[in-house]
């Protein structure tokens, strides 16, 4: 008897031990996640796996951009490449402005809520993706709109002293970021369209005299970072938000006798 005990509870060991272990548990955006492993051990599956590493590499691009922008304020060499260009596009061949780019900076977010509502879904929901696109054009358009007051560089076509950097350009990029951060999961070719169409904006904003070359790649780099940064910083944000999930202070409406009131409960 004791034989066949000992022989169940090896086998059982046995089995235990070569049948890998599923569990699930979510990331920050709370997609479920399977996790398998071949040995038992310790694990406390009910804490997410998250990483709040700083995603440096994404910003190498942008920062690059920015440095660009910068170094033209003092650069002879890249300020006669601003005056090339602004040659070349406006001044060689005269034309009527365009003002598409008015509208055209905003396309491709419009894009996301259109392709949301066509059942193209993105990776957020609607109150999350409006957050995190109202967040990333907080950021660069203080950093823009800053950077002008202290710049105070003038226009191509002497209209003002708020040439650097382009804001134009920074909200198309923004937005184009925006959808790439969306949709880059179902196909990178929406993140190809939206930068398409802003960098058809940085273009626009230097055909019609408004901007010199550094303004606008300085711009695009604002844009991008902004989002990117966005896109890092609102998991952490949600987590710090909505950590509570059973509240300690309840307001709720009461009735009684014709009367109406708000009640006010509070667990201490």
């Amino acid at each position: 008897m004791h034989y066949w005990l000992k022989t169940l509870a090896f086998a059982a060991i046995t089995c235990t031990a070569l049948t890998p272990v599923t569990a699930q548990y979510t990331d920050s955006t709370g997609v479920a996640i399977p996790a398998t492993d071949t040995i038992r051990r310790a694990v406390n599956w009910s804490v997410p796996v998250q990483s709040n590493a700083f995603p440096l590499k994404s910003f190498i691009i942008p920062a690059a951009m920015i440095s660009y922008g910068f170094t033209s304020l003092g650069s002879h060499g890249l300020k006669d490449i601003n005056k090339n260009i602004r040659n070349e596009l406006a001044m060689e061949h005269p034309h009527n402005a365009i003002h598409i780019d008015n509208y055209l900076q905003y396309a491709p977010a419009i894009a996301v809520y259109g392709l949301n509502a066509a059942g193209i879904k993105g990776k957020h929901n609607f109150k999350d993706r409006t957050i995190l696109y109202t967040m990333s054009m907080l950021i660069s358009n203080s950093t823009v709109f800053s950077i002008k007051s202290l710049s105070k560089q003038t226009r191509p076509d002497g209209s003002d002293a708020m040439s650097f950097p382009s804001g134009h350009t920074a909200n198309a990029f923004v937005a184009a970021e925006f959808m790439r951060q969306e949709y880059k999961d179902v196909s990178p070719w929406y993140g190809v369209a939206g930068y398409a169409v802003a960098a058809t904006t940085g273009y626009l904003r230097m055909y019609n005299n408004k901007h010199w070359f550094s303004d606008v790649v300085t711009g695009a780099g604002i844009g991008i970072a902004s989002t990117r940064l966005t896109y890092w910083l609102y998991p952490m944000i949600q987590r710090g938000l909505f950590k509570k999930k059973n509240p300690n202070t309840v307001f709720m409406p009461t009735y009684q006798d014709g009367a109406v009131g708000i009640g006010f409960v509070h667990k201490f």
